[in-house]
């Protein structure tokens, strides 16, 4: 029997999973905390972070680059509000990050008398963006509970988990025998009988498509081998499952030739993906059979009934369908000559009509080494880049799904280089964007962080200013920018800064930046507007009525 706090008993199961650094922004509601945080440092590395919704991207930057748990602290109320966007941000993007949450003096808890970031039903609002929640009463709750959040993230659909804890619990102490060793989570059966259906309808398929999502990005060797079986296109969606297929194969296909393939698919595989896209906008139709592999049970009946709908995690699934294919698969030509014509014509159109946006892409592909990561941004060159940036691996290229949000780029992309200290990490960023979490140049700079990040500076929101003028007749409300000069605002915090103009010069830039490993660059682009490329996202109806 050990004498040990609920916080050091958190924070010896976190370690237990893997976990092996902590983001946070610390406060009197977690001093116990942050003291076992401090005596455990040999095992678990602190992050402080410069505002709370920079440490919760932070950690769902680490938790998407590497497809494990991470986690992040904060004080209640105002501090714990300020990490919604990122928890809401990571539940959509299936992202196991862990928040531990302060709590006010738990005999206080619901009375509204006023305490310090006291908030009304706090354990209601979390409720509310994850799917597991809890509140530590006692030492000998603490690590059951955290191996049981981390479970529960990673059963079934993976998503977000939070921990609640009053202030006068997390340094009470108890005598504790060794902490209980987690769990592994039994993997779910696969469904003999639905599984030999797909492989039926797959095998027999005249014209078969994959289309992956960010569910498939731990089965990237089961889809290519698919992929090559059926000579089956691979498509990603406009956010997601870009690099589950490498570029480099002509089979790998982008938004705009995703959506010439659904109209001529007769057999969809659809991996880890929601299909809102395709099947809201795009249509469906008799003709066309859909095999829908998801971990969430409620996820292939959102947008009617699939031909076989298969639940649990998607590389045992394909391995068992790379099992059965073959005895049902018919003779099929390689679709790879046509495929490249097809990516050539896509890549001469998007040129012609997005030029000063790819001239930069091809710029940064160019100095940014196979393995290293991209993490886009809502801005003009981040949309271009879903459609026409060069992916060669999974995880490699990260947008914020369907939240989309705002800001959310350059504090996770900060999360991303953290936990891969061993690539280049490089992030996207228009000039609205960035200044969400520009002050984390300061944490980039107190941690040693060698994230290299670009700002497309063209003082405005720029997407929302063309909409203005080319919707609403030039009336112009809330759109341009009052901007730092983003050259000495980095230099200020200690970073290197420097500014590029052209393509050329911005991928000089780079190539400077990735070679310096001992904290951040920033490169700001001064440009002007850029041609839309909303035609090659919205795209028409190709089935159905």
């Amino acid at each position: 029997m050990t004498s040990t706090t609920t916080a050091a008993a958190a924070v010896a199961a976190l370690t237990m999973h893997g976990i092996d650094t902590l983001y946070t922004v610390p406060g009197v509601h977690n001093d116990p905390l942050l003291d076992a945080l401090y005596g455990a440092a040999d095992r678990i590395r602190t992050v402080h972070a410069r505002h709370e919704q920079g440490a919760a991207y932070m950690a769902l930057g680490a938790a998407l680059a590497t497809g494990r748990p991470s986690s992040f602290a904060v004080v209640p109320g105002p501090g714990f509000l300020n990490t919604t966007a990122a928890l809401l941000t990571a539940y959509s993007m299936n992202a196991p990050v862990l928040g531990l949450v302060g709590q006010i003096p738990e005999a206080e808890i619901g009375l509204g008398r006023g305490h310090l970031h006291e908030i009304r039903d706090q354990t209601g609002i979390i409720a509310r963006l994850v799917d597991h929640t809890a509140r530590i009463r006692k030492p000998e709750e603490a690590a059951p509970f955290v191996h049981r959040a981390v479970a529960a993230m990673r059963t079934g659909r993976p998503g977000p988990a939070v921990l609640e804890c009053a202030m006068d619990v997390w340094g009470r102490t108890a005598d504790l025998p060794a902490l209980p060793q987690p769990e592994q989570p039994a993997a779910p059966a696969i469904d003999e009988d639905a599984v030999r259906a797909a492989a039926r309808l797959l095998g027999r398929a005249r014209n078969p498509v994959i289309f992956v999502g960010g569910g498939a990005m731990d089965a990237a060797a089961e889809v290519a081998a698919l992929s090559a079986m059926l000579q089956a296109p691979v498509a990603s969606g406009f956010r997601r499952g870009r690099g589950v297929l490498t570029s480099r194969d002509p089979l790998s296909a982008t938004h705009p030739l995703a959506h010439e393939l659904w109209g001529e698919a007769d057999v969809v595989l659809a991996v880890g993906t929601r299909l809102f896209f395709q099947c809201r906008d795009w249509g469906t139709d008799d003709d066309l059979a859909i095999v829908h592999v998801n971990a969430d049970p409620e996820e292939p009946a959102r947008h009617g009934t699939p031909a076989v709908a298969l639940v649990g995690d998607a590389a045992p699934i394909l391995r068992r369908l790379l099992d059965l294919v073959p005895a049902e698969n018919r003779a099929r030509p390689s679709r790879r000559a046509e495929m490249a014509d097809r990516q050539a014509a896509l890549r001469a159109r998007l040129a012609a009509a997005l030029g000063p946006q790819l001239a930069f892409l091809d710029a940064i592909r160019a100095a940014l080494p196979d393995d290293g990561v991209v993490v886009d941004e809502v801005t003009q060159i981040g949309f271009a880049a879903r459609l026409a940036f060069p992916v060669y691996g999974p995880r490699t290229f990260l947008s914020p799904g369907y939240q989309d949000n705002l800001g959310w780029g350059y504090a996770t992309a900060l999360g991303v280089q953290d936990a891969r200290r061993d690539v280049p990490v490089l992030s996207i960023n228009g000039d609205g964007g960035f200044m969400y979490t520009a002050n984390e140049l300061a944490t980039a700079v107190r941690h040693r962080i060698p994230l290299v990040a670009i700002v497309f500076d063209d003082g405005a929101f720029g997407n929302v200013r063309r909409i203005q003028e080319e919707q609403f007749g030039n009336r112009l409300i809330a759109c341009d920018l009052a901007n730092p000069d983003f050259v000495k605002f980095a230099e200020s915090f200690g970073a290197v800064a420097e500014r590029a103009r052209t393509p050329e010069e911005l991928g000089a830039a780079l190539a400077r930046g990735f070679a310096r490993r001992d904290g951040p660059t920033l490169i700001t682009v001064p440009v002007g507007p850029m041609p839309s490329p909303w035609r090659f996202i919205h795209l028409p109806r190709v089935r159905g009525g």
